[in-house]
């Protein structure tokens, strides 16, 4: 399934001349949010020929069927046939939506990525899985599609806010810890205003395509990339729609990476060492805030509709030690409750 390339380029401008060259899309579409209009499309206008642009609002809370319906509806209204072409330029919620948009419309149409933020370029942008919210359940409604290629152009960055970078840096730390120690240990050490971001963007890139690679439909190996995320995604959305209150990616997920470091020190033979190290180095990061616990039974629920669970049962993908992962440990909802009282009691000692 993994037929694309990923490039990752000083020049974006001439990598998208490149991949357009001999090509000839009836039509071609950028979908942008505010902010990638604004910072990023100037960068690559030089490179783009006659284009229709399909501006979204940007956020989470704007990754659902009404905006794919709006999009579907722009392309219908412009003509597009399935000989077209969709550029997504953004980050992580533009890639998954405008991918979903492009696979579906008229049965699939090509699309390529151009991510612009840590996380998207990390996470979005490799592995064919997309997909949109549905009524509060993340990435409910989805399916898997490669985009013919990916380009990657770390200097997107200097366009983004620094709590924006940290949430993209939650799936860097990951990657090493359940793929890579050696790699763990070159994280720790990063300076996140200093980072040499394109070495990093490399080999996370490179881990996450190993694993996807051999796994592509998520049947085995591949949940292991969902370390975290069981009840990251459920604390993410609980607060989808919080306005101010509102938790990026990548500050639930480590706070899920917190809640299921002390799962995998119960259930599948992670250290008390390492689990200190890893819960010390995520509060360091991420200065998380204690979640209520009335929200507890209502976070827990949410989990319940997690893609990965078999047969009612939720299941977890947990660390054996760090750079070695267990996939398909099934929790119950006492252990998950435990978890979460742990995450508060390690936020309250800090």
């Amino acid at each position: 399934m993994e037929n694309h390339r990923t490039e990752i380029t000083n020049d974006i401008t001439q990598s998208i001349r490149n991949f357009l060259s001999g090509k000839k899309y009836s039509k071609i579409a950028v979908i942008c949010d505010e902010n990638s209009e604004e910072h990023c499309l100037p960068k690559i206008l030089d490179a783009l020929p006659e284009h229709f642009l399909f501006r979204t609002d940007s956020g989470e809370e704007n990754k659902h069927l009404g905006t794919c319906e709006k999009l579907w509806m722009a392309l219908t209204e412009a003509g597009f046939d399935r000989k077209g072409l969709v550029i997504n330029l953004g980050g992580g919620v533009i890639g998954d939506m405008g991918g979903f948009v492009a696979s579906t419309y008229k049965r699939g149409m090509d699309f390529l990525n151009i991510p612009t933020t840590l996380l998207s370029q990390v996470d979005a942008s490799v592995g064919g899985k997309l997909g949109v919210d549905f009524h509060g359940f993340k990435n409910h409604i989805g399916l898997f599609a490669e985009p013919q290629n990916v380009l990657i152009d770390t200097s997107f960055y200097g366009t983004l806010p620094e709590r924006e970078v940290r949430s993209g840096f939650a799936e860097v730390i990951k990657h090493g810890l359940i793929y890579d120690k050696s790699y763990w240990e070159k994280v720790k050490l990063v300076d996140l205003k200093t980072a040499d971001w394109t070495n990093l963007v490399t080999r996370s890139i490179e881990i996450k395509k190993e694993v996807a690679s051999e796994d592509p439909f998520e049947s085995g190996l591949r949940k292991i990339l969902n370390f975290g995320h069981t009840l990251g995604h459920a604390i993410e959305s609980h607060f989808l729609d919080k306005g101010e209150q509102r938790l990026l990616h990548g500050e639930a997920i480590a706070a899920g990476m917190i809640c299921e470091a002390y799962l995998s020190q119960k259930f599948t033979g992670l250290s008390t060492d390492e689990l200190e190290e890893i819960v010390s180095y995520l509060i360091e990061i991420y200065e998380p805030v204690a979640v209520d616990k009335s929200l507890f039974d209502e976070i827990i629920g949410l989990t319940l509709q997690d893609k990965k669970n078999e047969g009612g049962s939720v299941q977890f993908s947990l660390l054996k030690t760090i750079g070695a992962c267990q996939v398909n440990v099934p929790i119950s909802a006492p252990d998950m409750l435990d978890a979460m009282f742990y995450l508060n009691k390690c936020l309250e000692t800090n």
